[in-house]
């Protein structure tokens, strides 16, 4: 049994905090010359190919329940619509914008958790999610006024990582999480090679195999290790520190994507903008303190 270490857990989800925006930022830096499918599917591949021998050094097993197998299909199908949707978003909007958007996810959660698992949501965090869904809007309105549709995209996001995350709680108790990401990378790159074999015959060019310059493969691969190496600081925070301490953390994405953004490509967020974020930010915060609240006050089961 892991013992609780709040400090360590802190320290490996700051990294996450840290990696996790500087992931998306290479992605934004890169994302306009390499097609769509060749970017998601090096992400993959990088990530079997990094898990698949730890697994195996390890000593870990990769086999599945059928039940657990096919929920892992579906969050492999998930996570590739996903990162796919942020890495499009990515193409148009500013980095902080698409990162503040994206984390109306807590909101998506709490209500998924009320209308779909049917669990008991009270007024005060309902009109929280109204009041932090508003603040996204305020973030969305600027980005729309400029770049149309694509400014919806971090909202595709958000409700995909929502059920991403649904359909990660039913199998979470029975797999190893780095066992579940290696067979994760290896569906997902099993399920893409075939459509970039079809892409040029279908003339689809971002599904497109191209040649690519030694410095974006180079950074290419970055993002592979970026990404893996982010989930797992993740995933091993919320083994020495409970995710009610750990959660509010995340938004500490916020700033990191907002300094990376200014001094990668020279964006800031604007007035009205600045002001959603900082809406969904306090509006975020306050449902997962009411939630850190109310799972005190439940009975404990003996």
């Amino acid at each position: 049994m892991t013992h609780d270490r709040p400090l360590l857990g802190i320290s490996l989800m700051l990294g996450f905090c840290v990696l996790a925006p500087l992931g998306d930022a290479v992605v934004k830096l890169i994302g306009q010359t390499v097609p769509l499918g060749q970017l998601v599917l090096a992400r993959f591949a990088i990530q079997a190919a990094i898990l698949f021998p730890v697994v195996w050094m390890t000593r870990r097993t990769v086999r599945m329940s059928r039940r657990a197998l096919r929920l892992t299909l579906l969050r492999t199908l998930l996570h590739i619509t996903g990162i796919a949707a942020m890495v499009t978003a990515l193409r148009y909007l500013p980095l902080a914008d698409a990162v503040a958007i994206a984390f109306v996810m807590p909101f998506l959660m709490l209500l998924l958790g009320k209308y779909v698992l049917g669990e008991e949501v009270g007024a005060r965090r309902l009109i929280a999610c109204i009041v932090g869904f508003a603040g996204t809007l305020l973030v969305i309105q600027p980005s729309f006024s400029e770049v149309g549709w694509p400014a919806f995209l971090p909202l595709v996001v958000a409700l995909v990582f929502s059920l991403f995350m649904l359909v990660t709680r039913q199998i979470a108790k029975e797999t190893d999480p780095i066992a579940l990401q290696a067979v994760s990378g290896g569906m997902a790159t099993v399920l893409l090679v075939p459509f970039l074999v079809l892409g040029p015959h279908l003339a689809l060019p971002e599904l497109t195999l191209v040649a690519i310059p030694p410095l974006e493969t180079t950074l290419m691969v970055f993002i592979g290790l970026l990404g893996t190496l982010a989930h797992l600081l993740m995933t091993w925070s919320l083994r020495y520190a409970p995710s009610a301490t750990l959660a509010p953390m995340q938004y500490l994405e916020i700033p990191f994507a907002t300094l990376l953004g200014w001094a990668m490509f020279g964006d800031l967020p604007d007035t009205l903008a600045s002001l959603g974020i900082m809406i969904t930010i306090c509006s975020g915060l306050y449902v997962l303190l009411r939630e850190r609240a109310m799972s005190r006050m439940a009975p404990q089961v003996p």
